[in-house]
This record gives C-alpha cells, sequence and structure tokens, in this order.
C-alpha cells in the first residue's frame, strides 16, 4: 500500500471537497466504531474525529484522510482500512493540544499510521 499520503483523502475513496461527513457512521474492516464528529478540509492536513461512543467509554479518535477507502453518501458511512484494535492502539486524541499547531500531533499520527502504509507520511 505505498504511496498512501495520510493526510489526503485517497482519489478512489468517492470523497467529494465540501462534503459534509459529520454525522456520518464510520465503520472499520471489522465492524462500526462511531459517527464522524469533526471533519478538516485543510490541505495537508485532512482528517476526521470519530465520536466512538460505547465503543471505547465516549472517547474521540483521530483519522488521517488517507486511512479512508471509501464514502457512501447514500448510506452515510465512512469506510476505513484499519481494524478496531488498530484504531484503539492510535495516538491518543486531545482537542486541547491537537488544536495547539506547536504541538507536533501530526508527527505522532503519521509515525503510527505511516507505518501501514510504507512509511509514505
Amino acid at each position: 500500500m505505498s504511496g498512501i499520503e495520510i493526510w489526503e483523502f485517497r482519489g478512489t475513496s468517492g470523497h467529494v471537497a465540501g462534503t459534509d461527513l459529520v454525522g456520518f457512521h464510520v465503520e472499520a474492516t471489522d465492524g462500526h466504531i462511531g459517527k464522524v464528529d469533526k471533519l478538516s478540509e485543510e490541505a495537508g492536513s485532512r482528517y476526521l474525529v470519530v465520536d466512538t461512543g460505547p465503543w471505547i467509554f465516549g472517547k474521540h479518535v483521530l483519522l488521517p484522510a488517507g486511512t479512508v477507502v471509501r464514502v457512501d453518501e447514500d448510506d452515510r458511512k465512512v469506510y476505513v482500512d484499519r481494524t478496531k484494535d488498530e484504531i484503539k492502539s492510535g495516538p491518543e486524541y486531545d482537542p486541547e493540544k491537537h488544536d495547539d499547531a506547536d504541538t507536533g500531533y501530526q508527527d505522532a499520527y503519521a509515525g503510527y499510521y505511516g507505518s501501514y502504509y510504507g512509511g509514505h507520511i
């Protein structure tokens, strides 16, 4: 899977820039993980924040856009290519630190998720 830029939606995902994905259900390779709570379409920093609800006790997780393999607008679902355990083991999402550009949050996510895509970050 080399060549995946984790901070950009894949050209094959079906996501159209400007489409609001907030409220869409998010499906890992092994089941439902929550709903999109926030979407960033900032160039070079596209991602979803997913409210996991009871799955991991109301936590939010950040998924770089490159994890999205398909967007189904009719069913309001986003499909990602990671398992529940892989997502649960990812860097902890802290909205206060995340919103501070100096914290290097992208480095933590790039290091974790980039390893799944041949290190291409």
